[in-house]
């Protein structure tokens, strides 16, 4: 059977859909299965373990962004509720 998603590295605590997924979908992970709380659209990102606010999101074994919310598992994660890493601001003097 054809993964719906994909994980890179056991640190990820995020999949990436590889098709849509429509709500409500079991999708069977390596140790357990998880429920699907939000279409996740091809190539969005999906929570595989509970994030709490301001924790790193890993995805393919690197942070790519803050949670500015808790993010449940089988939680859509997106710009609603996660903040780039990679662009630093920083203020002059």
């Amino acid at each position: 059977m054809k993964n719906k998603y994909i994980i890179i590295d056991s640190k990820d605590n995020c999949a990436t859909a590889l098709e849509d997924i429509p709500q409500n979908a079991k999708i069977n992970l390596i140790d357990r299965s998880i429920e699907i709380h939000h279409e996740i659209p091809l190539g969005h990102k999906f929570a595989i373990n509970h994030i709490e606010k301001e924790d790193y999101i890993i995805k393919y074994g690197e942070i790519i962004g803050i949670a500015t919310e808790v993010i449940n598992e089988g939680e859509w994660i997106h710009t609603h509720n996660i903040t780039s890493s990679y662009l630093e601001v920083t203020k002059d003097g």
